[in-house]
């Protein structure tokens, strides 16, 4: 191990003694954040709007601010925009995360304070390193190199005074100099706009470092490690960077891109796989037991005060919202958040399963916009992915990417669900694939099995498997490439599988 890993190991080792604290004093740590929260906004125009300064307790809090999403919250944020301080939030917001989501085409600026960049977006960045450094004391992480796709960073189109980018340009274009010192490609390379461009930047720079550690979303990682393999033409990228040893990823799951990677990029026992759950709101989780896939710690003191719908609640005009402490195991709930950016009951858009108590760890189960409910069904995207993966296992195909959308039938007596899906090599035989997708969801998923029980409502899905790189075409064709956008999984409306339809040449 070198010095350099024993000096920086050692000082972000120690903050594991502040993590384990609220991991064995959770309520007590929300109730502390949301009392910062509260006090701190009061004078805000948003705080004495709704009384800040007068309640009592968390129900006070819940009976008098509303629930609201992104479009509800914009007239306070065009404020913002456009330099008026102190609506949301008491400190001057000088950044703004931009973020095109998956079912809008408008953008989202999301305002980033300085203490959410400090306290919640690097800290979580701290922690993912201490977490995996506490279960692998002998890590030679920083022997080299970490590669982190970023995005771009302009100019606030409504006040040259701020900046608007990427969540992954705003945190870049701040890190202290050590950390820039351990990262590559450099920065110049990191926040260039143009996105095939940059690619071409780090295709030629990336290969010529000692990586030990990517961070990034998996559906673009694969991109750039495809193309580094077709230049090298090495048979795997462990013959490029032989120091190798972990991938961060988030934003979308990870199971149906495991295999190309501990099978293709990285065969070795060496690579370890760390998920995070970061956004253009928040750093919300890291995952703190590699062995528990999928799970992910929830991260109690980075100036975020929780709260949590249940999935029968969330269609009501006022649906009742739980604390950390009133949460069941294995249920699905929408996410609710207050922040130190000035984000009040916000309705940040996933659901998510408690998986442990004491410490609190989830799983990210899904979108509260992206899931297929036209015949009763209910299938989120857990279940999409779990079948896609258990399809995948069985009958040895790689699936790069996908969407699925309703299928009406000409009658309207019965329906179904129509796959688009991107892999390595089209099978000649796709039935086995099928029935196995159709199985695990029926296994997975008890109403769409109820449906799918002698064809009743649905029938077998409908599957087409398109060339490798046609997702990537599409979203090119959107305007849509870069880390910050992902491929719409689900929709309870065609209109992204009818796009990609028309754009690949196929026909419903």
């Amino acid at each position: 191990m070198s010095v350099l890993n024993e000096i920086l190991g050692f000082f972000i080792k120690r903050r594991i003694e502040r993590i384990n604290e609220f991991m064995h004093h959770p309520h007590e740590t929300q109730f502390g954040q949301y009392s910062s929260l509260i006090k701190k906004a009061r004078k805000t125009e948003y705080g004495k709007r709704y009384g800040f300064s007068d309640f009592k307790n968390i129900q006070d809090f819940q009976r008098e601010v509303p629930i609201v999403t992104y479009e509800n919250l914009y007239p306070e944020i065009e404020k913002v925009l456009r330099g008026q301080q102190n609506v949301l939030w008491p400190t001057p917001i000088k950044l703004f995360s931009k973020s095109s989501g998956t079912t809008n085409d408008k953008s989202k600026y999301i305002p980033v304070s300085d203490e959410a960049l400090e306290s919640c977006h690097y800290k979580g960045g701290k922690d993912m390193i201490t977490l995996y450094l506490n279960q692998n004391p002998e890590s030679d992480l920083f022997d080299g190199k970490g590669l982190s796709i970023g995005g771009s960073l302009k100019e606030n189109p409504y006040d040259s005074n701020s900046q608007v980018g990427d969540i992954s340009a705003l945190i870049m274009q701040n890190l202290p100099s050590w950390a820039e010192f351990l990262r590559t490609p450099p920065l110049e390379v990191a926040l260039l706009d143009n996105w095939e461009e940059k690619m071409a930047r780090m295709i030629e720079i990336c290969p010529k470092e000692n990586l030990t550690s990517i961070l990034g979303v998996p559906t673009w990682t694969v991109v750039l490690l495809e193309r580094i393999m077709e230049i090298t033409g090495e048979d795997n990228l462990l013959e490029v960077w032989p120091d190798f040893e972990l991938f961060v990823h988030g934003a979308v799951n990870f199971q149906p891109y495991r295999e190309m990677f501990t099978k293709r990029f990285f065969p070795s026992d060496q690579v370890r796989y760390q998920e995070i759950y970061n956004a253009s709101e928040g750093y919300f989780g890291v995952q703190d037991d590699l062995n528990r896939i999928g799970e992910m710690l929830l991260m109690l003191d980075y100036g975020v005060f929780y709260e949590f719908i249940p999935m029968e609640e969330l269609d009501k005009d006022h649906p009742k919202t739980l604390t950390i402490e009133e949460v069941e195991l294995d249920k699905n709930y929408a996410i609710i958040i207050s922040t130190n950016s000035g984000l009040w009951r916000y309705k940040i858009g996933d659901t998510v399963k408690f998986t442990s108590k004491y410490p609190y760890r989830i799983k990210i189960s899904g979108r509260t916009k992206h899931f297929i409910n036209a015949f009763g069904e209910e299938l989120i995207i857990e279940n999409a992915e779990t079948g896609i993966t258990e399809a995948c296992e069985a009958t040895g195909l790689v699936i790069k990417d996908f969407t699925a959308g309703p299928c009406y039938m000409a009658d309207k007596s019965k329906g179904g669900h129509e796959w688009i899906l991107e892999c390595s090599s089209i099978p000649s035989n796709p039935e086995p694939f099928i029935h196995k997708l159709d199985a695990s969801l029926r296994s997975v998923n008890s109403d769409y099995d109820a449906k799918r029980q002698g064809d009743l409502a649905l029938q077998m899905p409908k599957v087409h498997f398109v060339q490798e790189g046609t997702f990537y075409k599409w979203m090119e064709r959107r305007g849509k490439l870069g880390g910050q956008n992902k491929v719409p999984r689900l929709s309870n409306n065609r209109e992204f599988l009818d796009d990609l339809l028309e754009f690949t040449g196929l026909h419903s």
